[in-house]
């Protein structure tokens, strides 16, 4: 099982050239929603949301804001990874009302940890909470390309696109959202050059120190 998981992520690429004629089902987008929702989060507050477009129109026009990077057009689907536009007292109250539903855990003993990290959270700047919130955004990141390599779904992680005018055409910013990374997924097109480049990495040994 684990030389299995090895093999896939040894198959997972970088894929810049998708087939548009090859959708992504139903169930494979849900296991991607159900993946970025299980993702762990620093105190699992996840500041995010995940957008994802279908859409054929909107992906061509997306393109445009993306450097007119193919991948954005072609891809079966394009995820838009966002972090909220602020985390406020509101937000972290919500949080700490979903622990007390789900788990039925007694409102004393939530309360000191509620106010700790109400305190903790006014005392950032909205720059220290913005860097946080995109940490979180990676970890989620992680999470999926490597759910995508598992499920065999093809995926390529891109910072080289326009986020403000991602926000502002798909209305992102209304919703109080900021678009930090795209994903476009799908299946890669055979004529992708880097489809069978070996991978270029520093090696185990180099990356890892044990101390037996």
């Amino acid at each position: 099982m684990t030389y299995n998981t090895i093999e896939k992520l040894q198959w997972r690429y970088a894929t810049k050239r998708f087939d548009p004629n090859k959708i992504l089902s139903k169930e494979q987008i849900d296991i991607l929603k159900q993946a970025f929702n299980l993702t762990a989060t620093s105190f699992g507050l996840q500041p995010l949301k995940l957008v994802v477009v279908s859409n054929a129109e909107l992906k061509k026009q997306l393109m445009k804001a993306s450097f007119n990077q193919p991948q954005v057009r072609d891809a079966s689907h394009l995820l838009i990874l966002c972090i909220e536009e602020k985390i406020d007292h509101n937000f972290i109250i919500d949080h700490f009302r979903r622990v007390e539903d789900t788990r039925n855990t007694p409102r004393e003993i939530l309360e000191p940890f509620e106010k700790n990290l109400i305190a903790s959270f006014t005392e950032k700047d909205s720059d220290e909470i913005r860097d946080w919130m995109v940490n979180q955004l990676y970890l989620t990141l992680g999470a999926l390309l490597t759910v995508c390599a598992v499920e065999k779904i093809d995926s390529c992680p891109m910072e080289g696109f326009e986020p403000e005018k991602y926000d502002m055409f798909l209305g992102l910013d209304k919703m109080g959202l900021k678009s930090v990374i795209v994903m476009p997924v799908g299946y890669r097109d055979e004529s992708d050059f880097f489809k069978n480049l070996k991978k270029v990495r520093r090696g185990v040994d180099e990356l890892t120190i044990d101390f037996d």
